[in-house]
């Protein structure tokens, strides 16, 4: 694969490059973008890289392999396509070429609820070939419990396999990005799913009141509304976002399938630490019990080894993802699952690990 200056693309960091030329500034904001002063966003990807390795040598590799089991379902890698929203942002064929990518290299994909393409129209990608990696949906709860219900239904009628419900973004962060290029979504892109929802009815404000406060956030989700979404689907429910250890065990004790170790890549709270860093204390609270995905700048194939060896079962890529969608459609995205997937390969078999279950605390260095 090569770039539109012929120079080839070998790793992650060749099409973000690559991909600053093909998004115009709006995009560009939106998908590059942090909050407030982006230092999280920084550290996410710093983190994994100052995590350093101890190798293995002379051990036994014939057989090796990257598959891992989540929810009942092999998958053939543990990289997964984190959510996205509004892909048709980066490319005209947006989620379903995403959905393509997926399908070829067998890599699992959690389409958002802001997705610019139908649930439907992308489960006839990737849930009509047995080969492919699993379909999930991303939810937000909506003020409308009617809606949010059924929406569930809808995306299980089209055979997504599991909810991974977004939890840590009530209000969007600070992004100074977006409103200094004036985002806006372009006429022929919007969200989909969100179609037919009525408009939330704001309470009127007393003097002395916020309107963020007791106005948006009148109706904000709570871990009740988590307590009723688990009782409307049969599908597993993974909560994304959860960053302290208590919210670890309260999910938990609630009932919660999985958690996605996330700090929405660093585009809510700025100055939260990064994902390497917040994974161990998460997986300390909760033990093996309940699987463990995590996402924020993963980039190399030894960060999704680095993150396995912390208690992970498998990772997400997000912004790496729509960089190779803007860059090369279907083509791009995929060509980024095989990077990764190979230079996890080759990670394994620099440290001795022929199976990600040999993938130990012991594999980094103290």
């Amino acid at each position: 694969m090569t770039g539109s200056g012929a120079a080839p693309l070998v790793c992650l960091a060749d099409y973000a490059a690559a991909a600053r030329a093909r998004l115009d500034d709006n995009a560009r904001a939106y998908f590059e973008g942090g909050a407030a002063d982006e230092l999280t966003l920084a550290a996410n990807v710093q983190a994994w890289r100052d995590i350093p390795l101890s190798s293995r040598v002379l051990r036994p590799m014939a057989g090796g392999h990257t598959r891992v089991v989540l929810f009942g379902r092999t998958l053939a890698h543990p990289i997964l396509l984190a959510p996205v929203a509004c892909q048709r942002l980066a490319h005209p064929d947006g989620e379903l070429a995403t959905a393509q990518a997926a399908a070829a290299l067998q890599a699992g994909m959690v389409l958002s609820t802001q997705s610019s393409v139908a649930v439907e129209d992308v489960a006839r990608i990737l849930c009509t070939d047995p080969d492919a990696g699993p379909l999930w949906f991303q939810l937000y709860l909506q003020h409308d419990r009617g809606f949010t219900r059924e929406l569930v239904q809808r995306v299980e009628a089209a055979g997504c396999e599991a909810l991974v419900l977004t939890v840590d973004a009530p209000v969007q962060g600070a992004r100074d990005r977006e409103r200094h290029a004036g985002f806006r979504l372009p006429p022929g892109v919007r969200a989909v799913h969100l179609d037919g929802l009525r408009p939330r009815s704001m309470p009127t404000l007393a003097a002395g009141q916020s309107a963020l406060f007791d106005g948006l956030l009148a109706d904000a989700p709570t871990w009740a509304d988590v307590a009723w979404l688990r009782e409307q689907t049969r599908l597993p429910l993974l909560l994304k976002g959860v960053t302290h250890p208590e919210d670890a065990r309260l999910a938990q004790s609630i009932g919660a399938s999985g958690l996605v170790v996330s700090n929405h890549g660093g585009r809510t709270l700025d100055t939260l630490p990064a994902t390497a860093v917040l994974l161990p204390r998460i997986a300390d609270a909760v033990g093996d019990a309940l699987p463990l995905l995590v996402d924020g700048g993963i980039r190399r194939g030894t960060d999704v080894l680095k993150a396995l060896a912390l208690g992970a079962r498998a990772v997400l890529i997000g912004r790496p993802q729509v960089q190779a969608l803007a860059v090369a459609g279907a083509h791009g995205v995929a060509h980024v699952l095989r990077l990764l997937r190979d230079e996890l390969e080759i990670a394994m078999a620099l440290t001795g690990c022929a199976t990600v279950a040999a993938i130990t605390a012991d594999r980094l260095a103290p």
